[in-house]
């Protein structure tokens, strides 16, 4: 049986395993996803024995106080408790915008189909739907609005931007 997600837009094969277990075997020389209280605590040991290590964060951790420890990790797992839980979109936009995290943000859990554009906003490039949501479905989501009024973690210019840029390129080409 094949995983797939959604990856920056495309529905793609996961390439990344997750450890949900605190403790126990892992495969070896895979790249794994591995639970921040396992990081925590094994972090030589993993890093030797894998061939990367995203770590998997709780939507209740603070971010800013945990980036040292988890800056220069691949992937950022954040976790979904339940579709009606917000915290995990801030602590996107806070390892984007604010600490400037350039790998690959994954959102996961009970992840649905209505969640799906806002993820994208807020700077989360990989997403893992619920295993009832339909991926293709999803994957439409992404582009379903087209227009946005305020500034986020994506590369859409809000509207009031868009007015701002028409109105100073019309000043300039009148005589």
């Amino acid at each position: 049986m094949s995983n797939l997600i959604l990856r920056q837009g495309v529905i793609a094969e996961d390439d990344w395993t997750l450890t949900v277990e605190a403790a126990g075997e892992l495969p070896a020389r895979a790249k794994i996803i591995v639970p921040l209280a396992r990081w925590r605590t094994e972090r030589e040991a993993l890093l030797a024995g894998a061939a990367a290590v995203g770590v998997l964060l709780p939507n209740t951790e603070d971010v800013e106080a945990l980036y040292p420890l988890i800056a220069d990790r691949p992937l950022i797992a954040l976790q979904f408790p339940t579709f009606t839980d917000g915290r995990a979109l801030t602590q996107a936009v806070l390892l984007r915008t604010r600490l400037g995290f350039t790998g690959e943000l994954r959102a996961l859990g009970d992840v649905i189909r209505d969640l799906v554009f806002w993820l994208g906003r807020c700077g989360i490039d990989s997403i893992v739907p619920r295993p009832d949501q339909n991926l293709p479905s999803c994957q439409q989501a992404l582009a379903e609005i087209g227009v946005a009024y305020q500034s986020a973690a994506d590369t859409h210019t809000p509207v009031w931007a868009r007015r701002r840029l028409r109105a100073r390129a019309a000043a300039q080409a009148r005589p």
